[in-house]
């Protein structure tokens, strides 16, 4: 932006008034390649998720190893993400932003060599710490580069992105998976990989290095924190398989994570400079703002966890089918973005997300109902307001979170912004995971106490179902007790999923009271949305 001036000691100074509405194309094309290069990083997490099956096979890999596939690159990116803001005070916007794409796009390319899960575990963890520098980098681009005026167009912009590559991440999997090879998942990344590190170095130049930085760096710190979230991560990412504190390395995991955050915090309010700056929380619209990121993630996250899921056990389909089902939500969100970026400069921002939060809780309440028969069309009306509810709760999310910050905090701010809402996705599916596990287990047992050998519906459904296999010369007895053991499982297994939407709808309605809290925003200033997991 002409008169957007670079930032020195970590300040941006403002722009003058006659340049407020000018954009430097220059700083246009750097910044929509940092938004192409944020899309990438967070994408791979979902098109990676939805064809493990494929990854394991090709690997020849044991079932229990093929999950640190997506552990190692989310416990990676969780350090990396709040740390970038520091990174980018030290190096600069344009070193951090280049490096970090070229290093994705250079593990992406060995990820796709691997040729063992121990391989394929490194090149990952790499991918996601390299990658995670990119996604809170874009935001902090956003408030130095637009004015507030263009920002109701950045904010939805940003925040479309960053909410759809997840969403469409089963589909694009899906397809790569099935039309080439598991191979493709990585490799699609290098062709704009390296387009993205060209243009970003080439055309960034926000701010500048602060290398004197560099000597008063808090390494105690940064290995609390790495230890602190990488801990938790693990933790929450492996709890439920591995039956929580029953499991050695849980238990382990979670002391180590509990020592070092007071190490972390300790040191982060008594070191001249921290690895991470907390003081954005003293800001009330950015805690608020962060606990609403917080629920986004398990909104986010939960329900692109939990639809796949559904789809996979109950209904039999395969990765591709999943991903065209899903796609309904990207379209939703694709046409609501335009509308949430009119209306945050015309609506009180807390109307907009309630309306959102209602979409949010409306779409999970029918899916309350569920039974095995759902198929694309009972999903299709969730899922346009889900899609619906993420955008209209994004922007306004997002412009009172960042909206109100001093230039000074934005980058380290953005870190954290966008880690409440990677642990938001963590935390909700580490509990959809537990209530799914644990309610299956009660729904079962209650199933099976009204289908004994004194319950008459129970007495003539096997009696039917014996006969008619006997009819096909099979031992019809024991078929049959098999089949009702399947039946019951199934149903258990559904009413499972319906508990975990009543509770995610509970917790919509509570934001929505939790809206009532916020002080009244400005219509505009927003910054965008995202995250990644």
């Amino acid at each position: 932006m002409a008169g957007s001036a670079t930032a020195t000691a970590g300040t941006i100074p403002a722009a003058p008034a006659h340049a407020a509405d000018r954009m430097d194309p220059k700083k246009l094309i750097a910044f929509f390649a940092m938004v192409l290069g944020m899309f990438m990083s967070i994408l791979d997490i979902q098109i990676v998720s939805a064809s493990l099956a494929e990854i394991q096979a090709g690997l020849s890999a044991g079932s229990d190893e093929i999950g640190w596939v997506q552990t190692a690159y989310l416990i990676a990116e969780v350090i990396m993400i709040p740390l970038s803001g520091t990174l980018a005070r030290i190096i600069s916007t344009r070193y951090l932003f280049a490096i970090s794409a070229a290093g994705f796009t250079m593990a992406s390319a060995l990820a796709a060599t691997a040729t063992n899960i121990d391989q394929m575990i490194v090149y990952r963890a790499i991918q996601g710490f390299i990658g995670g520098g990119m996604i809170p980098s874009v935001f902090a681009a956003a408030f130095t580069i637009f004015p507030p005026s263009k920002r109701s167009i950045v904010s939805p912009i940003i925040g479309l992105i960053a909410t759809l590559a997840p969403t469409i991440g089963p589909t694009v999997g899906g397809y790569l998976s099935h039309a080439f090879s598991w191979h493709w998942l990585f490799l699609v990344n290098i062709v704009p990989g390296i387009i993205v590190t060209l243009v970003t170095w080439n055309f960034i130049d926000f701010d500048k290095p602060e290398l004197s930085l560099f000597k008063k760096f808090d390494w105690w710190g940064l290995i609390s924190m790495g230890v602190f979230l990488g801990a938790m991560e693990y933790v929450l990412e492996e709890g439920n398989s591995n039956d929580w504190f029953n499991d050695q390395s849980i238990t382990i995991a979670a002391v180590a994570s509990g020592v070092a955050g007071i190490v972390f915090f300790y040191r982060a309010f008594t070191v001249d400079f921290p690895v991470v700056d907390l003081r954005a929380f003293s800001n009330r619209n950015f805690s608020f703002g962060s606990v609403f990121s917080f629920v986004m993630g398990i909104g986010l996250y939960g329900l692109t966890y939990i639809y796949p899921v559904y789809l996979g056990r109950i209904r039999g389909y395969d990765s591709l089918m999943i991903g065209q089902t899903m796609f309904v939500s990207g379209l939703a969100m694709f046409f609501t973005a335009p509308i949430a970026g009119r209306l945050s400069t015309k609506m009180d921002l807390r109307l907009m997300m309630v309306i959102g939060f209602i979409s949010f809780a409306a779409g999970t309440f029918i899916m309350v109902h569920l039974t095995a028969d759902w198929d694309f069309y009972e999903l299709f009306i969730p899922q346009i307001l889900r899609g619906f509810g993420l955008m209209m709760c994004m922007v306004p999310i997002n412009n009172i979170a960042l909206g109100t910050m001093p230039p000074s905090r934005i980058r380290g701010a953005s870190g954290l912004f966008n880690l409440t809402r990677n642990l938001g996705g963590a935390v909700g599916l580490a509990v959809i995971n537990t209530v799914l596990t644990n309610r299956q287990d009660v729904h079962y047992e209650r199933l099976r106490e009204n289908m004994d050998w004194g319950h008459p519906a129970a007495i003539d459904q096997m009696n039917n179902m014996t006969a008619n296999f006997n009819a096909y010369g099979m031992d019809g007895a024991s078929v049959a007790i098999k089949q009702m053991v399947g039946l019951a499982t199934r149903q258990a297994v559904i009413l499972s999923f319906s508990d975990v939407f009543l509770i995610l709808t509970a917790l919509f309605v509570a934001m929505i009271l939790g809206v009532a809290m916020i002080k009244k925003p400005a219509p505009q200033g927003g910054g965008g949305g995202g995250g990644g997991h």
